[in-house]
């Protein structure tokens, strides 16, 4: 008999959970979505100019290769058009729950008591058994918004970036942009064309090198579409740069200076003034924090309507913002300060074996074995879980190895009831993490949303893509035991 399954978030991990579920015939699934449209982070992230770094024919599924990408580097309508349109393919959006959050999962020694309800608060909450829970929420879906002093006194109009007002029209305003990661190298551009003063709040600079976007015309669709094997190729030949080039430069290797030297160059090429210059180049190591792939973000800077702040930011008022060299007066303030990364699967309530909970587990920091799975929780499993973020390649490729390891659990729930992750197991992997992570760039001077705040990296791979797909096609029967086994 096919196991109950409960995938929550409609994301590409969700999606991709259920599809292969579907395509494995087995739909005794339920997919919960608190929000009304799938999508995940490319349904929240509607903001002007929202795209991704990752090439289109790599930031897809690899079942299900997509001809029609109208560019190399996809905008946040066409992401989101591909995966309604996976969604449709594989006959999964009738199993989809939309506007029902789930508030706790509890094991109850043999299966998973699910509580989900409205996400306003309307109605009863309910509560269902489930054999198998697989979390598909991921690590950027809670936006992080700044303690600043002041915040709720400010009279005028002010939202996260991944809440875009759509209704503020910002033509003609003094808009305040807080931060300058990929999301605010994105949107940048696009309000400082519209706004009549831009002001860009940066804490730190970010190094960043240009992307080189082009659109594929009708003649180079009809070539991946029809041409046999040149999708695959394509795929594979960007799959492989990134393993061999960038990579490296997150390992402290050859491609480290390389990679400098190019941002160096960019940030030259395209910032004349040398005072600005100075104060957009960053005195720590590439890599160390998510580099900016874009072409547009400098150039804006350099606008007569733009105006870059370093300095530190002391409180908001009613009217705009202080520094602690001065104020500046805006009507809109757009927070494009990230999200609550290192706070895996917050707010909800996981509670395992023996009645602990996950977040007390992780008190000191997210982990799982692979990324995928906790000691404790038996029969749970993570998509896009602690420790499998990556700087250099496509996070749709790392979804689809943990979905391969959690099918390939799946067999084994029929004979041997629950099974757990192995406790001396996890005991290894996190002395193999540990050991890995310290020849990483991401352990230099710099604050990111890749680490806790007393530094621990709980959110980034630190090995090549090719290696975490070997180790998750590994049979998992010796890395896991059934409950009670000891």
């Amino acid at each position: 008999m096919a196991p109950s399954v409960a995938i929550v978030g409609a994301g590409f991990g969700g999606l991709c959970m259920a599809i292969r579920l579907e395509r494995a015939g087995i739909r005794s699934y339920t997919v919960f979505e608190k929000a009304d449209d799938l999508g995940g982070t490319w349904r929240d992230n509607s903001y002007p100019g929202a795209g991704c770094d990752i090439p289109s024919h790599l930031y897809s599924y690899s079942f299900e290769r997509y001809a029609s990408w109208t560019r190399r580097y996809p905008e946040q309508p066409e992401i989101l058009g591909y995966l309604k349109h996976c969604a449709e393919k594989y006959d999964v959006t009738g199993k989809i729950r939309f506007r029902t959050e789930v508030r706790r999962a509890v094991f109850d020694g043999a299966k998973w008591q699910v509580t989900s309800a409205s996400p306003d608060g309307g109605g009863e909450a309910r509560t269902e058994a489930f054999d198998v829970v697989v979390m598909g929420v991921g690590q950027l879906n809670r936006p992080s918004l700044p303690d600043i002093p002041g915040m709720a006194e400010f009279e005028g109009v002010s939202f996260h970036s991944a809440r875009w007002n759509h209704g503020h029209d910002l033509t003609g305003r003094r808009v305040a942009v807080i931060g300058n990661g990929s999301s605010a190298a994105q949107l940048i551009p696009r309000v400082a064309e519209r706004a009549e003063h831009l002001y860009v709040f940066q804490r730190t600079p970010n190094w960043v090198i240009p992307k080189p976007d082009a659109a594929f015309g009708r003649p180079a669709r009809l070539a991946f579409r029809f041409v046999p094997g040149l999708q695959r190729a394509y795929r594979e030949w960007i799959f492989r740069y990134a393993e061999g080039a960038l990579y490296p430069a997150l390992a402290r290797g050859w491609s480290e200076g390389l990679l400098r030297r190019r941002a160096l160059r960019h940030l030259r090429d395209q910032v004349p003034d040398p005072g600005l210059r100075a104060r957009l180049t960053p005195g720590y190591p590439p890599g160390c924090k998510r580099v900016v792939i874009d072409s547009a973000f400098y150039p804006a800077l350099t606008r007569p309507n733009v105006s870059l702040v370093t300095d530190r930011i002391t409180r908001v008022t009613a009217k705009g913002v202080e520094t602690d060299e001065g104020s500046y007066e805006v009507g809109t303030i757009v927070c494009a300060t990230g999200f609550m990364s290192t706070e895996f699967l917050v707010p909800m309530e996981v509670v395992g074996l023996g009645g602990r909970s996950l977040r007390e587990r992780w008190k000191n920091g997210a982990e799982a074995y692979l990324g995928i799975s906790v000691p404790g929780f038996p029969n749970l499993f993570l998509l896009y879980g602690p420790n499998t973020n990556l700087g250099h390649n496509s996070i749709v490729f790392m979804i689809e190895c943990q979905v391969n390891h959690v099918m390939s659990c799946l067999p084994y729930l029929a004979g041997a009831g629950p099974i757990e992750v192995r406790p001396e197991v996890m005991a290894a992997w996190r002395r193999r993490l540990d050991a890995s992570m310290a020849g990483m760039v991401w352990g230099a001077g710099c604050r990111s949303w890749y680490k806790t705040a007393d530094g621990r990296v709980t959110n980034n791979w630190p090995g090549p893509a090719t290696l975490y797909r070997r180790l998750t096609a590994l049979p998992p029967r010796p890395a896991y035991r059934a409950v009670g086994s000891g």
